[in-house]
């Protein structure tokens, strides 16, 4: 398949890791932001092929990943003690709360439903006029169209019953958070490709020309990374520090505008709190004054307590970088899939749940 295949071509994926060798002359530190990313060096051994002196940190790109504790334990409540049908995505039902996930509270009886898209969640609205249906709206700006999207058409279809429990991050803004951090030590990242193909390339210019790292725009598949990798490099080597777009297939400079227009009509940018971080200013959306009828947080009133997190838990470290999930004395023993003591071992693109599923085959291999 185009764009598929041939980005997993170990040729060319040979011929780009020896280019590699060749131009790194001293240690470098990059960081790749998606955690979509994160599993695809893992999955294909990369990290063990690179040379020793390209040390790859994996950043906090899984949005479940970071979908605040207490966000959690709202879209719970709301389940079990509102009546509220539950939708979601698959992924963010394993994921802890402070004390039940939304797969417990299923078990509980909760009315909790696996959907594949927002707006199968709206047809439930109108399928079910007499239940108040609520989407717990997860995501990077890749899902923000869908997810405003549903909330237009709820609002043409009349439905009074439907409404998003919000809790999109937003990619620029945690980058920037993580070069402020007095412990960075990236030297250049990859950027996330599904973001910059909605969003564009224009909001990483000012991160660029402040911070003075390179940044590249990269694809998924392990071609992708390599070539991505491999150009971070060649900036490093040479001084430089600019934006590039490995990603060209799909990636333009200004993006899918009718996709943020529609992300506009609904949403507003808000600071957020990322779970295991900290509240980053202007990193999240919010629902606009004029589709407030939709907000669930604003129609229901839940008001639970901020809960701390697992002491023992390390997602904040490993989620800046500064710690590895191999680094995490619980890693494999108290915290597995199984039993997660944190969201980036429950998630599909968490990096404990990548070494925990990948890491140790291609070190044994």
């Amino acid at each position: 398949m185009k764009y598929l295949t041939e980005y997993r071509d170990p040729e060319l994926a040979k011929r780009y890791l020896e280019e590699i060798k060749r131009t790194v002359t001293r240690p470098w530190n990059i960081m790749e932001v998606c955690g979509g990313q994160t599993h695809s060096l893992v999955k294909n051994g990369i990290l063990d092929l690179l040379p020793k002196e390209i040390r790859m940190i994996h950043g906090p790109g899984c949005p479940v990943c970071v979908t605040p504790l207490n966000l959690i334990d709202k879209a719970v409540h709301l389940a079990v003690h509102q009546g509220v049908i539950l939708c979601s995505f698959g992924d963010m039902l394993r994921v802890p709360g402070s004390e039940m996930s939304l797969l417990e509270a299923k078990a509980k009886g909760a009315d909790v439903r696996i959907v594949y898209s927002p707006l199968d969640a709206v047809k439930i609205a109108a399928d079910h006029p007499d239940r108040e249906v609520v989407f717990f709206a997860v995501g990077f700006e890749t899902t923000a169209p869908a997810n405003a999207l549903s909330v237009l058409h709820a609002h043409r279809m009349g439905l009074k019953n439907y409404s998003l429990l919000c809790s999109h991050v937003l990619v620029p803004p945690a980058i920037e958070a993580i070069l402020e951090d007095s412990e960075c030590r990236v030297d250049g990242f990859l950027a996330a490709g599904h973001v910059c193909s909605v969003m564009g390339m224009y909001e990483y210019y000012p991160l660029v020309e402040r911070f003075k790292v390179p940044i590249v725009v990269t694809g998924f598949e392990p071609v992708d990374l390599l070539q991505g990798i491999l150009m971070v490099v060649r900036q490093l080597e040479s001084g430089r520090a600019e934006l590039e777009n490995q990603y060209s297939r799909i990636v333009t400079e200004e993006g899918n505008q009718r996709a943020q227009e529609i992300i506009f009509e609904v949403f507003e940018v808000t600071d957020r709190l990322w779970r295991g971080m900290e509240i980053i200013p202007n990193s999240g959306y919010r629902i606009k004054e004029k589709y407030r009828a939709y907000d669930a947080l604003y129609k229901f009133e839940v008001d639970i307590p901020e809960v701390e997190e697992d002491g023992q838990c390390i997602a904040g470290e490993i989620m800046k970088g500064i710690k590895k999930p191999i680094d995490c004395p619980n890693f494999g023993t108290r915290c597995k899939p199984e039993t997660p003591l944190g969201a980036p071992m429950v998630s599909s693109e968490g990096a404990c749940a990548a070494y925990y599923h990948f890491y140790r085959l291609t070190v044994e291999e």
